[in-house]
């Protein structure tokens, strides 16, 4: 794009920012109860600071809210605490950004109070009593949050985390607590590694966070499209498609606000003025490989037709969802067109089910019609357009 069409550019966007994976929302949905458990855990830093010291372990799989949990929690209780004159310090670190380093670490923090503080030419043990030093000089408090604690586990093992939990340990009894410690990780399993005595220092309070069910993936979305996106530009059923995609990712809300973004992007590039079902296709297609060409071609005349009949179906309506009659309807149109006589129900629904199987449609029951409970069908993971693309070719080459 060159910069005289910059001036004419058009967008779904109003604040794609909101969208950015670092972005911390003004409210925080779904996770009150675990926010409340962590302000519970850690009250006694504006009530009590320096009296204790707490350690807390957050547990959850990607995409269940553990970054964005602690960083809004670090964030609220960073104003309370300046609203009471409380030197306090909420320090985010992820391990993995670190290499599993120690060192790298303990600098992360450090420079919250030497700018420009330098880790080579330092043991762990130097850098941990200049932390304590530090600390002390500023009259500070800090939660350290060390994210992605699997990987400083697996990389340094017992020693370096044994080291930080017990600092308070190497001081004199009356001198201040100030430095406590939250740890983040996917699977308490990995605590296995540690020793005995390094285990037991951490695992006295844990929170651990369920995947997302779809209502509070579309809660979430909601939240996000209102800030990020034009009013009216993104429907409740491509945000609920989206949804369904994250749902069935474990409850992923990290790939679905970016599912979300990148539909966006779509919709600009394609120069649309919403933000559709197919745009969401096309983004998971982006992530993930669409259907292959061999999976096609192994299937057979009608189940060739009959999938075709389901792409025409989403590509001309630009709806998330057709119901099983929809699609026998467009199966029956096209076996026209091929001067094909239809199979009956029974077996479409046999060729519907061989078509989950191969991971090119996704199924499940709605009971909200009239006529009882009818299957729905979506097709996630390829665009409706490069879908009916390939079947056709593929047609084309068994008529020849």
């Amino acid at each position: 794009m060159g910069i005289s069409e910059l001036s004419s550019y058009s967008t779904v966007f109003k604040d794609e920012t909101k969208l950015d994976i670092n972005y911390i929302p003004s409210r925080l949905l779904h996770r009150l109860a675990e926010l409340n458990l962590l302000n519970q855990f850690f009250s006694f830093i504006l009530r009590f600071p320096g009296r204790m010291s707490q350690r807390v372990l957050i547990a959850g799989k990607i995409g269940t809210g553990k970054t964005v949990l602690t960083q809004f929690f670090g964030l609220q209780l960073s104003r309370e605490a300046e609203k009471r004159n409380i030197n306090f310090h909420y320090v985010h670190v992820n391990c993995r950004e670190c290499r599993g380093n120690m060192l790298y670490v303990l600098q992360r923090i450090l420079q919250r109070f030497y700018s420009n503080f330098p880790v080579r030419g330092y043991s762990l043990e130097e850098l941990l009593q200049t932390l304590v030093q530090a600390l002390d000089e500023e009259n500070a408090h800090v939660i350290l949050t060390l994210d992605e604690l699997e990987y400083l586990i697996q990389k340094a093992g017992s020693d370096p985390i044994y080291q930080l939990t017990r600092l308070q340990e190497t001081r004199s009894p009356n001198r201040p607590h100030r430095l406590s410690l939250i740890c983040i990780l996917r699977e308490l399993s990995i605590l296995e590694k540690l020793d005995d005595s390094t285990r037991s220092t951490l695992q006295n309070n844990i929170i651990t966070l369920a995947e997302y069910s779809k209502q509070q993936l579309e809660d979430i979305l909601k939240d996000r499209v209102n800030l990020a996106f034009k009013s009216n530009t993104v429907s409740s059923d491509t945000v609920s498609f989206v949804a369904e995609l994250a749902e069935a990712e474990n409850g992923n809300a990290r790939y679905a606000i970016e599912l979300l973004w990148r539909a966006g992007k779509y919709a600009d590039a394609n120069q649309l003025s919403v933000v559709t079902p197919e745009c969401v296709r096309m983004a998971t297609a982006s992530v993930y490989p669409t259907i292959r060409k061999s999976d096609i071609a192994s299937l057979s005349l009608h189940e060739k037709l009959f999938l075709l009949g389901i792409a025409k179906a989403f590509n001309q309506t630009g709806k998330a969802y057709i119901s099983m009659g929809e699609a026998e309807e467009n199966y029956k149109v096209i076996c026209e067109e091929f001067n094909e006589k239809a199979h009956k129900h029974t077996q479409l629904w046999k060729y519907l089910q061989k078509f989950v199987v191969i991971g090119v449609t996704h199924t499940r029951k709605d009971s909200t019609g009239s006529k009882g409970r009818t299957t729905i069908i979506s097709l996630p993971w390829i665009p409706a357009f490069q879908l009916e693309k390939e079947l056709y070719k593929s047609l084309k080459e068994e008529a020849e």
